[in-house]
């Protein structure tokens, strides 16, 4: 199957998905995962129309979507995977959104880096909502008092939760407690959900959806 089918493939899952949760009317952001894949794999794509896109490593994505913009105007670039403080800068100035905000000091250093360049990225919190030692992320219970001092203190544009649940469990009742917590927190958005259970996310209320071996095939 290439690419484009495979696009049409997965947006006709989400669409299925949606009609089951909430009616055609609610929109599903479908983020492709482009990490390790080059600009060839990508621009078919592009050429089918696909504009949402995550990363997770800011070297990589810096060696290839400058380029991949020039030629494809309108692109989103989603910063997905963890972020070391001494990237922000680079961050900032090639992304336009963050979703992994998993600490204090990376909060910190984006709040810093968006005052010297008058840039102010929507961000979202990263929450290990399955509390795994392996993963980053804020721990549930400590995630209301995070997104306020990100909020109140810190001034940064938070938007939305994101998370990555425990690969061997059934996803939906970490789902589940992230919609709560969106929910609970004022938040428009809610990434959530990948290859394997983006379905389920939706049907749980995820807003955004981080699709990449589905799209692209495995990684090598």
């Amino acid at each position: 199957m290439v690419t484009h089918d495979r696009l049409d493939y997965i947006r006709a899952r989400m669409h299925k998905a949606i009609r089951r949760f909430d009616g055609p009317e609610r929109e599903v952001e479908l983020v492709a995962v482009s990490k390790t894949f080059g600009a060839e794999d990508i621009r078919p794509l592009l050429e089918a129309g696909q504009r949402v896109f995550g990363e997770n490593r800011v070297q990589e994505a810096k060696a290839k979507w400058p380029a991949l913009r020039a030629d494809y105007p309108g692109v989103a670039l989603h910063l997905i995977g963890p972020l070391q403080t001494n990237k922000v800068r680079d961050a900032v100035a090639l992304f336009d959104v963050i979703e992994s905000v998993d600490r204090e000091k990376v909060a910190r250093a984006l709040s810093d880096e968006f005052k010297r360049t008058g840039r102010n990225l929507p961000v979202f919190v990263q929450v290990n909502i399955g509390r795994e030692e392996q993963k980053a992320g804020i721990d549930p219970d400590e995630t209301p008092a995070f997104v306020k001092l990100c909020r109140d203190e810190l001034g940064l544009n938070v938007v939305g939760l994101m998370c990555i649940p425990p690969a061997d469990d059934a996803p939906g009742p970490f789902f589940a407690q992230m919609k709560q917590m969106q929910v609970s927190e004022g938040l428009p958005f809610l990434s959530m959900g990948m290859s394997a259970d983006f379905e389920t996310a939706i049907e749980m209320g995820a807003t955004h959806v981080r699709v990449g071996s589905a799209l692209f095939g495995s990684r090598t």
